[in-house]
């Protein structure tokens, strides 16, 4: 089998709007699609990063807690790429969105920092080589 990317991870959250706001206000993705699922008393968001389709937002009414953190199976984490780490903190900051201390990759050498989407997803941004094109 050849895969050829990720077209798109799914993402259940507790309140639509709240993350809808969080997805789109802080992390800065546009919606691309919203649809109303009358039978399952449900939202499908398709948001997209510049032009690329990556998240499927949904909800659905009562969803179960996450049970663990972070390092349960499944799902551990989503990266997103930051051209500059020290902006992007600060971007969060100026949106009161707490985070952990940067740190530093002991394999790659680049720093990155993980924060929360509303429902406690972890979130990592992960600095670009300086030598990476864009």
């Amino acid at each position: 089998m050849k895969l050829n990317k990720v077209h798109h991870i799914a993402i259940i959250c507790s309140d639509y709007q709240r993350s809808l706001d969080f997805y789109t206000r802080v992390l800065g993705m546009k919606i691309i699609a919203e649809n109303y699922r009358a039978e399952r008393l449900s939202y499908k968001t398709d948001l997209a990063l510049g032009d690329e389709y990556v998240i499927e937002l949904f909800s659905f009414p009562n969803p179960p807690a996450r049970l663990t953190r972070p390092e349960a199976v499944g799902l551990r984490h989503l990266a997103f790429e930051v051209d500059n780490i020290v902006e992007a903190v600060k971007e969060l900051e100026k949106r009161q969105v707490p985070h952990e201390a940067i740190r530093v990759d002991e394999y790659t050498r680049q720093r990155f920092v993980f924060f929360q989407d509303p429902d406690g997803l972890p979130i990592e941004l992960y600095e670009r080589k300086m030598d990476t094109p864009l």
